[in-house]
């Protein structure tokens, strides 16, 4: 008789909307960079400012929402996140200043999607899987990709068609009619809540698989040298430091892409309809590579994969300052596509594989915590650096030497040592 397919991947499916809805709409704001200029009379550094307290209040946002997924459990906080998430999105048809931008953007949807994007929803989906947790992972990110990919070019032809305003409302119908409904029905907090073992294992199955197949099952339920229960003891050894750095890394550099990858390329000549479609087509190559990354990630060691993925990100920035415009714009997509979010399983995995489960909501809501705060430096500062010197250059450099430096420290983490998969030890009885 043909089994049922493993409720863990619905709940995969449900998160990969909300990780869709809370990566796209935030990536949203930079279309609208020059036409807020305009419109409200403000510097590049001005309109910024909203997007850098944002990161900042996203950041802050995901560790609380780790915090309750630990006590409360996901499906409540991913729900309630994306109706906030939708009433964010029709305020800003209301916004005319740059005041309200801080308040609607940087505050209220930016706490939002602190719950239905980034941290959160991967401490849920690796309650649902051991063996093919990389693999999960990287299916519901790899919602972030495709809503770059669909809602930022998206957005661009409403905001053209219509105007910015009708392109908000629109994106508040989608989270309030769709996300809302489907998280509520499909996600649950545990395995456990369906009478279910991780990976839809049943108890009579392990037994009869062969030895190699059990290894990541039986090592998951030990406990690896440094697994804790109190997250605050996570802090006292060295894996949580190197991946939060690395992580703040990735931050600097995907904000600042975020919300000045289009600027960039109007300064360039480039037309925004244009750069909106290289944007959708990073989108789609990181789809693609955050998946590739999830299944590797499952047969080889993750601190490598995120080393070298954060190292080909180095490459891209340094093709935005070396290459013409036009060839930047594709090349940055290419290459940058294929490094873009496959952080966020690589990293959610290895705190998972080295801390455990039970403080991973508020360990992967503090490492993205790390993330945004270098998120909202890097959007800052790269706004004023355009608007001191006219060119995005220098900064650009900057994010590719900060790479080259979280490739390495990557590299450094001793996983063999302190990874469950290889280092666990059987719980005390």
């Amino acid at each position: 008789m043909r089994r049922a397919p493993y409720y863990g991947w619905y709940v995969v499916g449900a998160l990969f909307f909300s990780m869709f809805l809370g990566v796209g709409l935030r990536q949203g704001f930079g279309i609208f960079v020059e036409t807020w200029e305009r419109e409200f009379g403000a510097t590049v550094a001005a309109v910024s400012v909203a997007a850098s307290i944002g990161w900042f209040m996203n950041g802050a946002s995901q560790v609380l929402m780790g915090w309750l997924i630990d006590r409360v459990g996901g499906r409540v906080v991913v729900t309630v996140a994306t109706a906030a998430m939708g009433i964010g999105c029709a305020l800003m048809a209301l916004v005319n200043n740059v005041f309200l931008l801080v308040v609607v953007y940087g505050a209220l949807m930016s706490l939002a999607s602190g719950g239905l994007s980034g941290g959160p929803p991967t401490a849920i989906a690796a309650r649902w899987f051991r063996r093919r947790r990389g693999t999960a992972i990287s299916v519901l990110v790899s919602g972030g990709s495709v809503g770059g990919l669909v809602l930022v070019p998206f957005l661009t032809y409403l905001f053209v068609w219509t105007n910015w305003r009708a392109a908000w409302l629109v994106a508040s119908a989608i989270a309030l009619v769709l996300g809302v409904p489907l998280l509520w029905t499909a996600v649950r907090n545990d395995p456990r809540d369906l009478g279910l073992l991780p990976d839809g294992d049943a108890p009579a199955d392990r037994g009869q698989l062969p030895v190699e197949s059990q290894r990541p099952a039986v090592a998951e339920a030990w406990e690896g040298p440094l697994a804790v229960s109190r997250w605050q003891s996570a802090y006292r050894s060295a894996p949580i430091w190197q991946l939060s750095v690395a992580y703040w890394v990735c931050g600097v550099t995907t904000a600042s892409i975020t919300v000045h990858y289009v600027r960039w390329a109007l300064s360039e000549g480039i037309a925004p309809t244009t750069a909106a479609l290289a944007f959708g087509l990073l989108s789609a190559i990181n789809a693609a590579g955050v998946l590739a990354i999830g299944i590797l990630s499952d047969r080889l060691p993750r601190r490598v994969l995120l080393g070298v993925v954060y190292l080909i990100r180095a490459l891209a920035f340094v093709l935005l300052v070396v290459l013409p415009g036009p060839s930047a714009l594709w090349a940055f997509a290419v290459v940058g596509g294929a490094s873009w979010l496959a952080t966020v399983p690589l990293t959610s995995s290895l705190t998972a594989d080295v801390y455990g489960l039970r403080r991973l909501g508020t360990l992967v809501g503090m490492a993205n915590f790390f993330h945004q705060v270098g998120g909202a430096l890097a959007v800052y500062l790269f706004g004023l650096a355009f608007d001191l010197w006219d060119s995005y250059d220098l900064a650009f450099l900057v994010g590719a030497g900060l790479l080259v430096a979280a490739g390495l420290l990557s590299l450094s983490i001793r996983e063999r040592r302190w990874s469950v998969r290889y280092a666990g030890s059987p719980p005390s009885q």
